[in-house]
């Protein structure tokens, strides 16, 4: 285990972040492959944060993605990824964690994370992880850019 995130929003509470569990394709990476800027922002981040891939691999390409630095890629059995995406982020702790997520399987734990972030990006978003999210970005660059500089995080779930 790393370090920790840890921020007071005023109106949002108090964040303490040790994890980001993400989705892969459409959210990390079109297709399922994430671009240069996503990987370093990726290893950046892996230093005081766990990271962690969870994904159907709709394209099969999770074999291809960089674990060099620490970031755990798990595949889903087929069907029901969404039952699964949220169990996993409950034994990782809720409110411990952000997730970053697109898609209809992703709105369960979008919703039960601390911080949920939905990146539309090149594949788009379901209206249903839009709603279920903290925070929506048209970029996981911006995504990833929310926690290496938290005050932008701070800034925008603040009321």
């Amino acid at each position: 285990m790393k370090g920790m995130l840890k921020l007071e929003i005023p109106g949002f509470g108090r964040v303490e972040i040790r994890q980001v569990v993400m989705d892969l394709n459409g959210t990390l990476g079109t297709e399922g492959v994430p671009d240069t800027g996503t990987v370093d922002r990726l290893r950046r981040l892996s230093e005081s944060l766990d990271l962690i891939v969870l994904t159907a691999d709709t394209h099969g390409r999770a074999k291809d993605l960089p674990t060099d630095f620490g970031m755990r890629v798990e595949r889903l059995e087929p069907g029901r990824e969404d039952e699964q995406k949220s169990a996993f982020v409950e034994r990782v702790g809720c409110d411990k964690t952000v997730t970053l997520g697109n898609g209809n399987n992703d709105v369960v734990m979008l919703r039960n994370a601390r911080v949920g972030i939905c990146v539309i990006g090149e594949e788009g978003a379901s209206r249903r992880a839009v709603e279920a999210a903290d925070i929506v970005v048209h970029h996981v660059h911006q995504a990833l850019d929310l926690l290496l500089k938290p005050k932008r995080l701070l800034a925008t779930l603040r009321w």
